[in-house]
């Protein structure tokens, strides 16, 4: 509590308090020792965009201001070397206890205790609510009303509604999520900027050059990254927040510049392990919100378009371990001044007004409900552990027999998470199953629980009448209002196998750490020369690294048996007569970094299959890789197929911008990557540019083309893909007959007769139109096992999403190497139109067609997506290695 002494020495002192208003849009008695903007940097809130450093110098001086009100804490460092930082804000009597404070919400939030030992805790303890602001760059206002809500919770005396916050509540201001998109947006505004600030639209310092600022370093839109793991500022944002465990978390965004502003409650569907009690808690906050902009005369909407359903949103995550999470959305001005279409101006300080009206709001509601917002967070720790117990699929097992690396890989991801994840030996039973190589275990009945069964099921289900509700909108030819993917099933997407089990015996069980290394098998030393097993990402990962430097070594096309041992296709051999002294040593400790598996061989004879000396062995060297990047491609494809190639595998990635690709030499590179790309690529590279394509491959590189890309690889002005994409098929026309071929135009049409309402919607559907578009769902896919490039599967899981879909090439121009499941085996997980599967069945998924010296080899759906798909990265890297093996 801020004691009676305080308040009566501020109260004394009042008459020398100045009346602030621009500083904080409320009239408050502001304490003149926290320093404000305007004396800082010469503007007050919202009337210039504050830079990074700016920002984050600002946050350092607001809490050196008022060191018993406010500490900083730095959590994290972007790819580009900028501080990520939190400011933890209460009264002097709760920040002097904090520690303490913050060990008392760990046992809240652990699950373990009685009825009246949390009911004790709850009255003694502050609720923590975190607001988060500008996860995208260029959503620029939050971090305004970042600072400006930082500086009135100080500087504000004698205000009943900031000492009830501070009193009930610690409040934790991540002001700036994205400094690396910020700094992008704020230099293209200022490079923009002219004698007077332009409110139209179209002006350059509205109109971000590629990338734009939304996306951090690698171009991840982070707002979806937030169970993936894979960006710095997430993990340590995830790390951070199960440090504090917020009753409320906020994400502040922003949306365009013609809408309003949207606060919760959230839009359909909801996630079904959402709470009823955390949906009613986001209506006790929109009313709130709503009684703050009525008396304003702010505008605002709710229910509409944001929804709660995928788990990798900053509003999602955190309330699968029981907070009420929101977003927050400002139409955004996008510069300083921006002119609707109605004539009516939205400027930068109405963004920053209105985000820090909903802050205060939110932080406001928590301090005058501080017993049921807390008291509901311990009650759900404990219920949900016990809702683990009872469930019929109570443990999650990983059989660690079956791509090893990725199973490692994803329950160090889940310890990140707060999820318990246990090892159990070789030998291990549960359910009639035994698991000769051990297995790891997750128990649903932990806090984390739900958390755990949205993440690790296989399915997690839209509402039935919600689905109903998006069947009728397209008969009735409205698009659909799924606002994300379907489905994200981790064991499906890191390609790892996993079954449920209602009783396991934990009793000799170790606990998997987010830190700990991942086991290696090494090898004794080798009479001819050392094997890696193409089994999982660990094997590439050690592979690629040992060929860096510069070891010489070959890979099979077809499996062998050699000392009673089978080896997959893929599998790579090092010789020991081929390669430098040391080479056991070498493998060993890389095996060790990396936690892969290497195998000594000690005679070049096998029982079955091809000996190294084959032709059916291909030798194999550290790829070169240059990508497509910049204007003409989609961002956070490109961003993320950067990441997955220079993180995951550690190849480094020459990017060169697609309007240079003429005139580059690109006879430098093994491998040219050309991710997902928008409608203007062809225009963008130009006709030069396509011929530099294609005598690429004719002189012996391999092109790589992703999503749209494989479009533009099959029209004629490339001439590399012998594909087509298709139209949306309709039962019982030709694709002639649907799109009119061969008619003459006359004046009038022929007559008809439309006998019903089946016939009138077939007569008016446009011919031309593309299959509907999915959301995106997870589909199993098939291998073409003959081929190099499925080394390592005989099936996978892909990420549909869009409409695309293409014509199988046929045998005389290349190899489907993966194709589309059966309709009745399609769908692996998330919901997909019945009409959509009956296209997509046996369609391609990855093709591979030869020109000249070089190959084409084309993704039609990303493997690369957000870098989560981890169960498709060996095929990525098989591209990569063996696609300049088998082109020279």
């Amino acid at each position: 509590m801020r004691g009676f002494l305080i308040g009566g020495l501020m109260a004394a002192a009042a008459w020398l308090s100045p009346i602030s208003v621009a500083q904080s849009f409320i009239d408050i008695e502001a304490d003149p020792a926290i320093p404000t903007l305007q004396e800082t940097f010469g503007y007050s809130p919202g009337e210039e965009i504050t830079a990074p450093a700016d920002a984050l110098a600002y946050m350092k001086m607001l809490a050196d201001a008022a060191p018993d009100r406010m500490k900083l804490n730095e959590y994290a460092r972007t790819w580009e070397g900028r501080k990520l930082v939190y400011g933890v804000i209460s009264s002097p009597e709760n920040m002097a206890r904090i520690d303490e404070i913050q060990a008392d919400i760990k046992s809240i939030a652990s699950g373990t205790l009685s009825a009246g030992e949390r009911a004790a805790l709850v009255a003694r303890t502050p609720a923590v609510v975190w607001l988060s602001y500008g996860v995208h760059g260029d959503e620029i206002s939050s971090t305004d009303a970042a600072l400006t809500l930082a500086y009135h919770l100080l500087a504000a005396e004698n205000d009943a509604t900031v000492d009830r916050i501070l009193d009930e509540t610690i409040v934790i201001i991540d002001p700036m999520q994205n400094p690396d998109g910020r700094a992008r947006f704020k230099a293209s505004f200022e490079a923009a900027r002219g004698l007077e600030t332009s409110a139209d639209p179209a002006t350059a310092e509205h109109d971000q050059p590629w990338p734009g600022g939304r996306y951090n370093h690698y171009l991840f839109d982070m707002n979806r990254d937030w169970f993936a793991m894979t960006q710095p500022e997430t993990v340590g944002r995830v790390e951070q927040m199960l440090d504090w465990y917020p009753v409320v978390v906020v994400d502040v965004h922003e949306m365009g510049g013609e809408e309003t502003y949207f606060f919760a409650p959230s839009a359909d569907p909801f996630n079904p392990y959402i709470r009823d009690e955390q949906r009613a808690k986001q209506t006790l906050i929109g009313k709130n919100h709503a009684r703050w902009f009525d008396s304003r005369g702010f505008e605002y909407f709710t229910r509409e378009v944001y929804d709660a359903f995928y788990p990798g949103y900053a509003d999602m995550w955190p309330q699968l371990g029981g907070a009420v999470a929101m977003t927050y959305e400002q139409g955004s001005a996008r510069g300083l001044e921006y002119q609707r279409k109605d004539g009516s101006m939205l400027t930068y300080r109405d963004g920053v007004e209105h985000h820090f009206i909903s802050t205060l709001s939110t932080a406001e509601v928590v301090a005058n409900n501080h017993d049921l917002f807390l008291g509901d967070f311990a009650d759900y720790r404990s219920e949900v552990a016990d809702e683990g117990r009872k469930s019929k699929s109570r443990y999650f097992i990983f059989d660690l027999a079956e791509r090893r690396w990725q199973v490692e890989d994803l329950g160090r991801r889940l310890a990140a998470q707060e999820i318990a994840v246990q090892r159990v030996g070789p030998g291990f039973e549960a359910c009639g199953t035994r698991y000769p190589s051990g297995a790891l275990v997750v128990d649903r009945a932990q806090p984390a629980g739900r958390r755990i069964a949205t993440l690790l099921e296989k399915e997690t289900a839209l509402p039935a009448d919600y689905v109903a509700e998006q069947e009728g909108r397209r008969d009735r030819g409205l698009n659909h209002e799924l606002y994300d993917v379907t489905a994200w099933s981790l064991p499906l997407m890191d390609g790892v196998t996993s079954t449920t089990c209602s009783r396991v015996n934990l009793s000799s069980a170790s606990l998997v750490g987010a830190d700990d290394p991942i086991p290696a098998v090494t090898a004794p030393n080798a009479a001819f020369g050392y094997a890696i097993p193409w089994t999982d990402t660990g094997g590439a990962k050690l592979a690629l690294a040992a060929l860096k430097e510069g070891a010489v070594g070959k890979a099979t096309e077809e499996a062998f048996i050699t000392g009673g041992r089978s080896f997959p296709r893929g599998t790579i051999i090092f010789p020991v007569a081929d390669n430098t002294a040391g080479l056991g040593a070498m493998l060993n400790r890389m095996a060790s970094e990396i936690g892969a598996e290497v195998v000594a061989l000690q005679t070049s004879w096998v029982e079955d299959g091809p000996n190294y000396g084959s032709d059916k062995f291909k030798t194999v060297a550290m790829p070169r890789v240059a990508m497509a990047w910049g204007e003409g491609t989609i961002p956070t494809e490109t961003g993320a197929t950067r990441y997955v190639i220079e993180r995951q595998l550690s190849v480094p990635v020459a990017p060169i911008r697609v309007n240079n690709l003429a005139g580059a030499d690109l006879g430098r590179y093994d491998v040219l990557i050309v991710p997902d790309t928008s409608g203007d690529f062809a225009h963008r590279l130009g006709d030069g540019g396509a011929a530099a394509l294609k005598a690429f491959v004719e002189q012996g590189g391999v092109l790589v083309g992703v999503g749209g890309a494989v479009d533009f690889l099959a029209s004629a002005d490339a001439g590399l893909l012998s594909t087509k994409l298709e139209k949306a098929y309709a039962d019982g026309d030709s694709a002639a007959e649907a799109s009119g071929e061969g008619e003459e135009e006359e004046t009038r049409a022929d007559g008809t007769h439309i006998a019903g309402k089946d016939a009138y919607d077939a007569m008016i559907a446009d011919p031309d139109a593309a299959p509907d578009d999915v959301p995106g769902v997870l589909a199993n896919v098939v291998a073409n096992t003959d081929h190099w490039l499925s080394s390592g599967y005989a099936k996978a899981i892909a990420l549909y999403a869009g409409s695309s879909v293409y014509r199988p090439l046929m045998a005389d121009e290349g190899t489907n190497v993966f194709h589309f499941a059966a309709a009745d085996e399609l769908l692996a997980s998330g919901y997909l139109w019945e009409e959509n599967r009956a296209q997509i069945a046996f369609k391609p998924f990855v093709m591979v067609e030869p020109h000249g010296e070089g190959m084409v080899i084309a993704f039609t759906e990303s493997p690369f997506t957000r870098a989560y798909l981890n169960g498709l990265n060996l095929l990525v890297a098989n591209a990569l290695i063996f696609g300049p093996a088998h082109a020279r």
